[in-house]
């Protein structure tokens, strides 16, 4: 998809009606994103909500030499997803979450199954080992610390930092190859 410079101009300008533009272009990529990371629909339309607030908010930040305008607001709804899971009220709740929650999203959401295929994820998250898909599962989806991943895997500090290496390592390989 062209990025829609023109669009981004005038919502930055402050127009409510390019913003409503943006807001239908972009809106079901950026739940897919944030419903892959907190689990839970109702949460995820929250998130949503609140990261278009911010661009709206942040919208005279946004700098088209930086990169591209996906990017920025993938960010801005992945940060907002992780202080989320980070927060007391959800940390408790999240621990309860099996790693096939994470392993099955890209086998149920027929949603994010289209915004997955749109960025080419998903072939490459099938193709990581278990063990893999429970590390990432823990430290990037659930926002988990290195410790509490370590405690809940019962596995050495040490060993869980070398295996997570191992797995960015095995993920940046299958991305790049």
């Amino acid at each position: 998809m062209k990025q829609p410079d023109a669009l981004i101009l005038s919502m930055q300008q402050g127009d409510e009606g390019s913003f409503s533009q943006l807001y239908d272009m972009y809106n079901e990529a950026i739940f897919g994103i944030i419903y892959s990371i907190v689990l839970n629909r109702a949460i995820a339309q929250e998130i949503l909500q609140d990261v278009f607030i911010k661009i709206w908010n942040k919208r005279s930040s946004y700098d088209f030499n930086k990169g591209r305008f996906f990017t920025w607001i993938l960010n801005i709804a992945r940060n907002t997803s992780i202080d989320e899971i980070i927060s007391k009220t959800n940390k408790n709740e999240k621990k309860n979450l099996s790693t096939r929650n994470f392993a099955n999203i890209l086998k149920t959401s027929d949603s994010l199954n289209r915004k997955l295929d749109a960025l080419g994820i998903k072939n490459f998250v099938g193709k990581l080992t278990p063990a893999c898909i429970r590390i990432i599962d823990l430290l990037f989806f659930k926002g988990s610390t290195m410790s509490d991943a370590a405690i809940e895997l019962d596995i050495p500090l040490g060993t869980l930092k070398t295996k997570n290496r191992n797995c960015l390592k095995e993920l940046r390989t299958l991305v790049l190859d």
